[in-house]
């Protein structure tokens, strides 16, 4: 019977040490998976940081642009009188359209105040959508590009083309086309 109880202690004994050392392979092996588990939480902390900066500058511009968005109007400036209009198919800016700018941003400048214009470029229908819309940007972007020349900071100036969109004339006549083919200075704060 000693010799049974002796090979129960014996069995008992290899049962435990061999638990004991597959807990130590099994904590090294926990050891080694949380490592590289920690590794990756790691660089996702890090890539969760740059997005985070991303997410927040992208919230400031957009809270900017929507502060624009909510400025309120004040006046606007039409150049399509008879001395200004633009000729059939042109975007530049002739001389008296180029006086009436000048005088527009020293007055700009004169008042001090922290405005935004927005360009709107116009055209009448005469020529294809796509065109018409080139046009009216065209148009727009020569009277920004005035302005910035006189001093009008260029970030305060935005511009869009309405293309033959919103026409003030009828389009079926050569003085309903001729009012159409304007540009207007929108001023808000």
């Amino acid at each position: 019977m000693i010799s049974g109880k002796y090979k129960m202690l014996a069995v008992t004994a290899l049962i435990a040490s061999g638990l004991s050392l597959s807990a130590c392979a099994t904590k090294d092996f926990v050891n080694k998976q949380v490592g590289v588990v920690n590794t990756r939480v790691d660089a996702t902390d890090t890539k969760l940081g740059e997005v985070d900066r991303t997410s927040q500058d992208a919230l400031k511009r957009a809270t900017d642009a929507g502060k624009l968005a909510e400025g309120k109007f004040l006046y606007s400036v039409v150049l399509s009188d008879d001395s200004v209009k633009f000729p059939l198919n042109k975007h530049e800016l002739s001389p008296e359209a180029q006086q009436r700018l000048t005088e527009f941003a020293d007055k700009l400048k004169q008042d001090n105040k922290n405005v935004y214009l927005e360009v709107q470029g116009f055209t009448d229908a005469t020529g294809g959508t796509a065109y018409n819309e080139e046009l009216g940007g065209a148009r727009a972007e020569a009277v920004r590009k005035f302005l910035a020349k006189q001093g009008v900071p260029l970030n305060r100036i935005a511009t869009i083309s309405y293309g033959e969109d919103d026409p003030v004339a009828p389009n079926d006549t050569p003085d309903g086309r001729a009012q159409n083919r304007r540009v207007v200075i929108q001023v808000l704060t």
